[in-house]
C-alpha cells in the first residue's frame, strides 16, 4: 500500500508548499490520506500545521476563519468543488468534553503526534508530508486499512465519550468502505450509543444520509440495530420487527423495508427513492388487523398513516422541504395498482396528477423495490409492465393538429374565411402531409399549403380532412403499439 505524491492535486500541494516555504510544519491529514491509500478520490482535503490561524491567513490571498477550532478555509480558484476550499487547522490539544460533542477548551499544540492522538479512528489518524514523502502512522492505520477494520484511536470508550457522533460515524465509514468494526470498538459503541441523544438532529441526519447512500445500507442498518444506535435515528423502523405480514410477503415489516432499500441502492437510485423504500411501510404496525374472511393480516390505509409518520420523521431529522415532500408523496401513493385488465388511462392520468409528472417514474421504482422486498425474485411482472406502458402513453404528447406550426386562427387570417368545419378539414389534411414528412412542419410550407387547400370545394376538402384523420389514428395506434412492445405487454 503506497501513497503517491502524484495523486495529490496541484491546489493542495500549493497550499502545503506555501506553509512549508514560510518555515512551518505541514501535513495532509485524516480521511484524505486514508482515501489516497485506498485509491479513492478524496471528497475534501485537510492540512494540519504548527502555524496559528492568523499566520495561516497571512500566507494566502483568500481565506475565511469562522470557528472556534482554528480551522482556516483557504479558497482556491477552481471549479472543482472538492478543491475549492482546502481546510488548514493548527495542531490541537483539546480539553475535557462536557457535552459529548465538543471540547470545552481548544489549545494549539506543538507537534503532529499530539494532534494525531486526539483523532477518532486509526485509519483517519495518519499524516503525510508530500515534500518529504513522509507518512506518519502511529496507530497502525495502514494495517487496519489492509485488514478492513475500523478501530478507535487509543481507548475506544474515551473517544466516544468525547464525541458521541463518532459512534454513528464509525458505522457510516464502515458502510462506505465495506469495512468491519473491530470488537473492542463495537462494544464501546454499544456502551456509548445512548449519548447520541445529546447530538443535534442535523448531524445525525448527515451521517444517516451517507449510510442510506452507501452500497450496503441494509447490512449497515442491521449493524446499527445490533449496536443500539438505530433507536436514536429511526425508532419507528424498529416497530416493524416481528410484525408478520400477509401471505404475499416472505419477511416481517422490518426486514421487508430493509430489503426494499437495498434494492434501491443496488439500482443506484437517488436518496428520495431510497428513503421512500425504507419508510414506505412504516405505517403497517399501526394499521395491522386480522381479517377473519381471508384468515390473514390486513393493513388498510397504511400508506396514508405511513405518509404522515414519514413527514414527522423527516421533519425531526431536519430534511429539506423538497426532500420531505417528495418522499411523503411517494409513500402516500405507493399502493396505486389495480387490475391491469380494468385500469384505464384516465385512472393512470389521475395518479400522474397526484404525484406529478417529475415523480411518476420514481413511484414506479419504489413499487419495484416494494416487490423485491417481499421476497419475489421477479422485478417487473406483467402487471407492473402494463402500468408502465400506460404511464408512457399518458405522458406522451398526443398526435393532433396541435403539433402543426399553423392554427385555425392563422388559416382564417390567410384566407378570409370565417369559423366552420373547413378549418378542421384543412388542418387534418396538413397533418397527414406532416406525418409523412415531418420536415414540412414549417410556417412557410403550411401557410402555402393552407392557401392551396382553401381553393378546394367542401366535398374535396372534407375527403382530404378525413384522410388526415385516418392517418392520425394509424400513427397513434403505431406509437401505442411501440410502447406496448417496449414493455412486452402486446
Amino acid at each position: 500500500m503506497e501513497l503517491k505524491r502524484s495523486k495529490i492535486p496541484t491546489e493542495v500541494l500549493e497550499v502545503h508548499g506555501a506553509l512549508t516555504k514560510a518555515g512551518f510544519e505541514a501535513y495532509i491529514v485524516g480521511g484524505c490520506v486514508r482515501d489516497l491509500l485506498l485509491g479513492r478520490a478524496p471528497k475534501d482535503w485537510d492540512i494540519t500545521s504548527n502555524a496559528t490561524p492568523e499566520q495561516i491567513q497571512g500566507l494566502f490571498k483568500e481565506t475565511f476563519y469562522e470557528n472556534a477550532f482554528g480551522t482556516v478555509g483557504v479558497v482556491n480558484e477552481t471549479d472543482n468543488p472538492t478543491l475549492k476550499v482546502v481546510e488548514v487547522t493548527p495542531y490541537r490539544i483539546e480539553g475535557e468534553y462536557t457535552d459529548a460533542r465538543r471540547p470545552s477548551v481548544v489549545a494549539w499544540g506543538t507537534s503532529i503526534e499530539e494532534d494525531l492522538k486526539r483523532r477518532d479512528f486509526t485509519i483517519n489518524a495518519m499524516a503525510y508530508d508530500p515534500s518529504q514523502g513522509q507518512l506518519i502512522d502511529l496507530y497502525d492505520g495502514i494495517k487496519d486499512i489492509s485488514q478492513g477494520h475500523i478501530r478507535a484511536v487509543g481507548d475506544a470508550s474515551a473517544r466516544f465519550k468525547e464525541d458521541a457522533l463518532r459512534t454513528l460515524r464509525a458505522i457510516r465509514i464502515a458502510a462506505e468502505l465495506g469495512f468491519e468494526i473491530e470488537e473492542v470498538t463495537k462494544e464501546a459503541i454499544k456502551a456509548s450509543a445512548g449519548q447520541l441523544e445529546k447530538i443535534s438532529k442535523e448531524r445525525i441526519r448527515d451521517e444517516f444520509v451517507r449510510i442510506i447512500l452507501s452500497p450496503q445500507p441494509q447490512k449497515t442498518l442491521i449493524l446499527s440495530q445490533e449496536l443500539g444506535v438505530l433507536p436514536y435515528i429511526l425508532p419507528e423502523l424498529l416497530e416493524g420487527v416481528g410484525i408478520e405480514q400477509n401471505q404475499a410477503h416472505k419477511y416481517d415489516v422490518y426486514e421487508h423495508s430493509l430489503r426494499a432499500l437495498q434494492h434501491a441502492a443496488d439500482k443506484g437510485w437517488p436518496l428520495e427513492v431510497r428513503l421512500a423504500a425504507l419508510l414506505h411501510d412504516v405505517g403497517k404496525p399501526a394499521t395491522r388487523r386480522w381479517g377473519e374472511d381471508k384468515k390473514d393480516w390486513t393493513f388498510h390505509g397504511h400508506e396514508v398513516v405511513g405518509a404522515k409518520m414519514a413527514k414527522k420523521i423527516l421533519e425531526r431529522l431536519k430534511f429539506s422541504h423538497e426532500t420531505l415532500n417528495k418522499v411523503v408523496t411517494l409513500i402516500r401513493w405507493h399502493m396505486f395498482f389495480s387490475d391491469p385488465d380494468k385500469v384505464t388511462l384516465s385512472a393512470v392520468r389521475r395518479i400522474v396528477t397526484n404525484v406529478q409528472r417529475e415523480n411518476i417514474w420514481d413511484l414506479i421504482n419504489l413499487r419495484i423495490c416494494d416487490r423485491i422486498g417481499t421476497g419475489r425474485p421477479k422485478e417487473q411482472p406483467f402487471r407492473l409492465r402494463k402500468y408502465q406502458s400506460m404511464i408512457e402513453q399518458a405522458l406522451r404528447d398526443p398526435i393532433s393538429v396541435g403539433m402543426l406550426k399553423i392554427d385555425g386562427k392563422r388559416y382564417m387570417e390567410l384566407t378570409g374565411e370565417g369559423p366552420g368545419p373547413r378549418i378542421g378539414w384543412v388542418l387534418h389534411a396538413l397533418l397527414e402531409e406532416v406525418l409523412d414528412n415531418p420536415d414540412k412542419n414549417t410556417i412557410k410550407h403550411l401557410e402555402g399549403g393552407a392557401q392551396e387547400l382553401a381553393k378546394l370545394s367542401d366535398t374535396e376538402l372534407r375527403a382530404a380532412g378525413e384522410e388526415g384523420k385516418e392517418k392520425r389514428a394509424q400513427a397513434e395506434a403505431a406509437e401505442i403499439k411501440d410502447i406496448e412492445k417496449k414493455y412486452f405487454v402486446e
